[in-house]
């Protein structure tokens, strides 16, 4: 089992992001539900997207569980099989006109788009790290690129190479949770047009998602390359000697 506690005060030591990190659970019907879960139709009394719902968990340090009646998103239902995929989805037409130039090219972006099995899990579960009562599949960090980089190298630390995601621009849900419950491996996350408007992530904003299995890889990795030198906030190098204006040099010498 992974020490939440150790590995949230990890993510404040290494990287100090301005949002909660966030833990993530893919769980079935038979799962009972957490305490103290948030739902968001009963408490907030609105459905919500789930690039929203992982918004006001991080921003408001609440634990919350979405399910298909929770969910504004259509899109997303398809992608966590909450609804099954249907003939005008897989055509492209969700996608055509505004993502992409013809329905055609929309139906090869939604054949690209990570998917889980229809009926397969209820709930989305999510809440800040320290905040789990329960055992998370992953982990979503949101931070500023120059943090981001900083999760990435600490990942790249004891295995070395590239890290390789993909992005379309939408439905980064899936990215940031289906791509890395699948592939077991961390991802870089570009957060998508969906997620600017109804999550309100910021310009400056990106995520990393971590899998449970590569949570220890990355501490070693952040306390490694801290060791190394690679630091957050980025120190400036300060060593040198500015130059200033003849007009400001002249205030030094004698009048004549």
């Amino acid at each position: 089992m992974i020490d939440l506690n150790k590995w949230a005060d990890d993510i404040e030591t290494y990287i100090r992001p301005s949002t909660f990190p966030l833990a993530v659970k893919l769980a079935s019907a038979q799962e009972k539900l957490p305490e103290k879960m948030k739902i968001p139709s009963r408490d907030i009394h609105a459905k919500v997207a789930t690039c929203q719902s992982f918004s006001i968990s991080r921003r408001y340090g609440w634990s919350l569980a979405i399910s298909e009646e929770e969910i504004s998103c259509p899109l997303t239902k398809v992608a966590f099989g909450f609804k099954p995929a249907t003939e005008y989805y897989l055509q492209g037409n969700a996608a055509a006109g505004m993502y992409t130039e013809t329905k055609e090219i929309g139906a090869r972006t939604e054949a690209e788009v990570p998917k889980l099995p229809y009926g397969k899990y209820k709930y989305i579960w999510v809440a800040p790290i320290k905040r789990a009562n329960f055992d998370p599949d992953l982990f979503l960090i949101y931070g500023n690129p120059a943090q981001i980089m900083r999760l990435m190298t600490a990942y790249l630390y004891k295995r070395g190479g590239y890290l390789h995601s993909r992005f379309s621009g939408r439905l980064d849900c899936a990215d940031m949770v289906i791509e890395t419950f699948l592939t077991d491996e961390c991802q870089l996350i570009l957060p998508c047009y969906g997620d600017r408007i109804f999550g309100l992530t910021q310009d400056d904003e990106m995520a990393f998602t971590v899998p449970k299995s590569k949570v220890p890889m990355v501490q070693e990795g952040l306390a490694g390359t801290h060791k190394g030198g690679i630091r957050y906030p980025i120190p400036a190098y300060l060593q040198f000697e500015g130059k200033f204006p003849d007009s400001y040099t002249k205030v030094e010498k004698p009048d004549s």
